[in-house]
C-alpha cells in the first residue's frame, strides 16, 4: 500500500527528547507550521514552559512527562496524544543520552542504561506507534534518530555509536516488516553528523575534561528541518551534513587507515581545554530547555542534506556536473582514464536519484533524447 503522508498543518506530531536540542527545535518548527505536537521527555518542568510558550503563540502543543525506556510509560504518550488530540500522524524517536569513556572504565550499568534509552527506547516508541498507524488508512511515519555514528564507530563514545548501530538495525528491519504486511508507515532513519545541541553537557563524562563534538558542527534547525521533510515525504534515510557522510566513507574504503586515524585524531577532538562539569542526564533529566551551545556555532545550511530532499533537482546538477567534466577531460589524452573515475563518481548518486524520481527521469530523457543517451552511455 502506497505511503500518503499528510502536511504538518494537518498533523499530529509526537516527538519524544522535546525538551532540548533538536526535539526541541523539531516542536517549535513543526508547531509553527500548524502541526499539533505532544512533547515527551523526563522533565516534566521543562517540558509545560515549552507548551505553554507554543500555546501562547497561538500553536498546539500537549506534555507528557515519560521515560521511553520503560514501555508503560510510552504507551501513556501515545494515550495522552490519543485523549488530547484524537490520535497522531508521526512520531519521532529523538530521546537519547550520551556517554564519554574508555570502553574498559565504563561501568556495565551505564552501558545498559544508555541502551535502555538509546535503543530501547527507539523500540519501545516506534512499536507502540505501529500499533496505532498501522490499522489506519492514512498511515502515518515514524522516524527514528540515529547518528553518522550508526555507520561508523569511534573511540571514547563507543558505548553511544554501539547504540546507533543498534538502532540502524532495528530501523531497517522494521522497515522490511511493514513493506511485507503493506502498511501504509513510512520508516525514517535521521543520521546526524556533529550538531551544536547540548548533547555534551548531558552526557555522562569519564574523561578528564569537558566533553565536546568534533568539527564540522551543524545548527540542530538543519536536522530538524529533515525530520520535518521525512514527516511528509517517505524517505528512508537522511543523512545530515556532509562532515559525518566522509567519515562514513573513509571508514568504508579504508578501514584500517581510519581506524588509526580515529584512534590518534578523537581523543583529541573530543575534549575541550576547560575543566569537566559535573552533572549528566543518563540516569535522570539534567537542564533542559535549550536548543543549541552558541560556542560551538554550527552550520545553518548543508548543501549535501538538502540535495538528498530533492534528488530530482541532484539528477539535474548530476547531469550538468558529468557533461561538464566530461566536455573539459575530453581535451587531452588524461581523459582515458579521468572519464571512468568520473562515470564511476556520479553513477550512485545520479542512479538514486533516478530510482526516487522515476517520473521526473522520464521527463528528462523524452525532453532531452540526446542528453539522457549520453548520460547513460557515460554511466555503464
Amino acid at each position: 500500500m502506497p505511503v500518503k503522508l499528510k502536511p504538518l498543518s494537518e498533523q499530529v506530531i509526537v516527538i519524544t527528547g522535546a525538551s532540548s536540542g533538536i526535539g526541541l527545535t523539531t516542536a517549535r518548527k513543526a508547531a509553527k507550521a500548524g502541526a499539533a505536537v505532544v512533547l515527551a521527555s523526563r522533565n516534566e518542568e521543562a517540558l509545560k514552559t515549552i507548551a505553554d510558550e507554543i500555546n501562547a503563540a497561538r500553536g498546539r502543543a500537549h506534555a507528557v512527562a515519560g521515560d521511553v525506556g520503560d514501555p508503560a510509560q510510552v504507551e501513556a504518550i501515545a494515550r495522552a496524544a490519543i485523549a488530547r488530540f484524537g490520535g497522531f500522524d508521526t512520531w519521532i524517536n529523538d530521546a537519547g543520552v550520551g556517554l564519554y569513556g574508555e570502553l574498559e572504565t565504563v561501568p556495565l550499568e551505564d552501558h545498559e542504561r544508555l541502551f535502555r534509552t538509546n535503543y530501547f527506547g527507539v523500540v519501545n516508541g516506534s512499536l507502540e506507534a505501529v500499533k496505532h498507524l498501522k490499522g489506519r488508512k492514512t498511515g502515518g511515519a515514524i522516524i527514528n534518530l540515529g547518528s553518522v555514528l550508526s555507520d561508523v564507530a569511534v573511540p571514547l563514545l563507543g558505548a553511544y555509536s554501539a547504540s546507533k548501530h543498534a538502532v540502524k538495525g532495528f530501523t531497517d528491519a522494521l522497515r522490511m516488516e511493514l513493506v511485507r504486511d503493506k502498511a501504509p508507515i513510512s520508516v525514517t532513519l535521521i543520521k546526524p553528523s556533529s550538531i551544536s545541541t547540548p548533547f555534551p553537557e548531558h552526557a555522562r563524562n569519564y574523561m578528564d575534561k569537558a566533553p565536546r563534538v568534533p568539527p564540522p558542527v551543524y545548527a540542530p534547525e538543519v536536522v530538524a528541518d529533515a525530520i520535518l521533510h521525512a514527516a511528509q515525504n517517505p524517505t528512508r534515510h537522511v543523512n545530515v551534513g556532509s562532515g559525518g557522510r566522509q567519515m562514513v566513507l573513509f571508514g568504508g574504503g579504508a578501514p584500517r587507515l581510519a581506524d588509526r586515524l580515529f584512534a590518534a585524531a578523537m581523543p583529541k577532538l573530543a575534549k575541550r581545554r576547560s575543566d569537566k562539569t559535573p552533572g549528566d542526564n543518563l540516569y535522570a533529566a539534567g537542564k533542559d530547555g535549550h536548543v543549541r551551545i552558541d560556542a560551538y556555532g554550527g552550520r545553518r545550511f548543508s548543501v549535501y542534506t538538502k540535495a538528498q530532499q530533492h534528488p530530482a533537482m541532484t539528477l539535474g546538477i548530476g547531469v550538468l556536473a558529468l557533461a561538464a567534466a566530461a566536455a573539459y577531460l575530453g581535451r587531452g589524452p588524461i581523459a582515458r582514464n579521468a572519464r571512468p573515475l568520473a562515470a564511476r563518481m556520479a553513477r550512485p548518486m545520479v542512479a538514486r536519484a533516478a530510482l526516487r524520481r522515476p517520473l521526473a527521469t522520464a521527463r528528462f530523457a523524452a525532453r532531452h533524447p540526446r542528453e539522457a543517451l549520453g548520460l547513460a552511455k557515460a554511466l555503464r
